[in-house]
């Protein structure tokens, strides 16, 4: 789909503040409120926003750890790969997966209360799977930058 300059600049708005009225969003691109209300939809309807959501803090859930872990499979034919991609999806604790390049397979996003609790997960998820070869875990002393928003140009 093509997007004109209004479109990005609703995008931008609403990565910062998806809460914002249409008249507020309006006021700010120079458009009518029904204006902004049909391209919302149009984007929406398109994907382009993919989801209107509420960011929980993790300390809500009494998340203390988070780490990063990278996954190196046994085997990695089609099949093997979509079985992890499967178990990763029915795992509340990975907050993100990513199959990618490189020396390894994968890479998760894992937050836990405890570094006990990880050692379960590891168990669970990693230890147990016969097709993870080994895998390598960051525990995160500091987040600096956690961002969901997208760079949308001028």
């Amino acid at each position: 789909m093509k997007t004109d300059q209004f479109d990005r600049h609703l995008l931008r708005l609403l990565q910062q503040n998806n809460r914002l009225t249409s008249d507020e969003l309006a006021e700010q691109v120079g458009l009518s409120a029904s204006a902004v209300q049909r391209r919302l939809k149009r984007l929406r309807d398109e994907k382009l926003i993919e989801a209107d959501v509420s960011i929980v803090s993790p300390s809500v859930a009494g998340i203390g750890i988070s780490c990063i872990v990278e996954v190196a499979l046994e085997r990695c034919g089609s099949q093997d790969i979509e079985k992890f991609k499967q178990s990763m999806l029915q795992c509340s604790e990975v907050m993100q997966c990513y199959y990618v390049t490189g020396s390894y397979d994968f890479v998760i996003i894992v937050n836990m209360a405890t570094m006990q609790e990880y050692e379960l997960f590891t168990r669970k998820w990693l230890l147990d799977n016969s097709n993870v070869k080994h895998f390598y875990t960051h525990v995160v002393m500091d987040k600096i930058k956690v961002g969901y928003s997208v760079a949308i140009p001028e």
